[in-house]
């Protein structure tokens, strides 16, 4: 069993470094042994193990409805789905209503890719394999645009009925600084949904990907930093789905 400490964390530190996204830098995570996976979840979480990861750097926020129609602009992709949506296609709130191959072609449009699920997991839980990007605390309104108590449905009570700003909830903020790793909308990741493999990556050929960190709308269940949710890559009208991009290191 591996045991899970608290960290202290400060925004300011680590979240100020720069990226070929305007307004959304890239947040250096650094090389070293994480913690992957969960003994004492749903079946797909398992098996835990300690991987040593290498250096990346991960956007601070999710991509946002400003930035994604900025990539439209300049490339002549397609709107998302929900842009001019009074509540949803607000500037600084996350883009959705984007498919895979949308997210996918907007990061490496600025050099970057999807991030990983292990990438995504290290970002969220640190290196000690914590429940929380900000700690042990259970999620409350402080740390995380969550959904009611029973699934799957808005919940006011922490501000928002639906998306929040991307660069709200600071006090959810993970030990690097990273915002919104959970809750607001689920994010894409790069990977294939199947098992673990032993050496602690997906594999496999299936046409599901992973969507990581729960929503706006999710309940308590979905809103840890090792649920995965299987997606079909071609469905861009969900309401509650989004992504932020990844740079690997050397």
């Amino acid at each position: 069993m591996v045991t899970v400490v608290a960290f202290t964390f400060a925004i300011e530190a680590t979240a100020a470094g720069h990226g070929p996204i305007t307004g959304n830098p890239l947040v250096e995570i650094p090389a070293g042994p994480f913690v992957f996976g969960r003994d004492d979840g749903p079946d797909n979480e398992r098996p835990q193990r300690l991987l040593q990861g290498r250096a990346f750097a991960i956007n601070r926020t999710e991509v946002t409805n400003r930035q994604y129609r900025d990539f439209v602009d300049a490339t002549g992709h397609r709107s998302a789905f929900y842009a001019g949506h009074p509540l949803l296609g607000l500037d600084d709130h996350p883009v959705v209503g984007v498919s895979w191959g949308d997210a996918d072609a907007f990061c490496l449009h600025y050099g970057l890719t999807l991030p990983s699920e292990q990438q995504y997991e290290r970002a969220a839980r640190g290196s000690e394999g914590q429940a929380f990007p900000w700690g042990k605390a259970p999620p409350d309104a402080r740390h995380v645009n969550a959904g009611a108590a029973t699934c799957c449905s808005g919940d006011a009570a922490d501000g928002y009925a639906m998306t929040a700003p991307a660069m709200s909830f600071a006090g959810g903020a993970s030990a690097e600084g990273v915002l919104n790793l959970l809750g607001n909308v689920w994010e894409w990741t790069s990977d294939l949904y199947a098992p673990y493999s032993a050496e602690g990556a997906a594999t496999g050929a299936k046409s599901y990907r992973v969507l990581r960190g729960g929503s706006w709308n999710s309940d308590r269940i979905h809103l840890t930093t090792t649920y995965r949710l299987a997606y079909d890559p071609d469905f861009r009208f969900s309401a509650n789905g989004g992504f932020r991009c990844a740079r690997s290191g050397k």
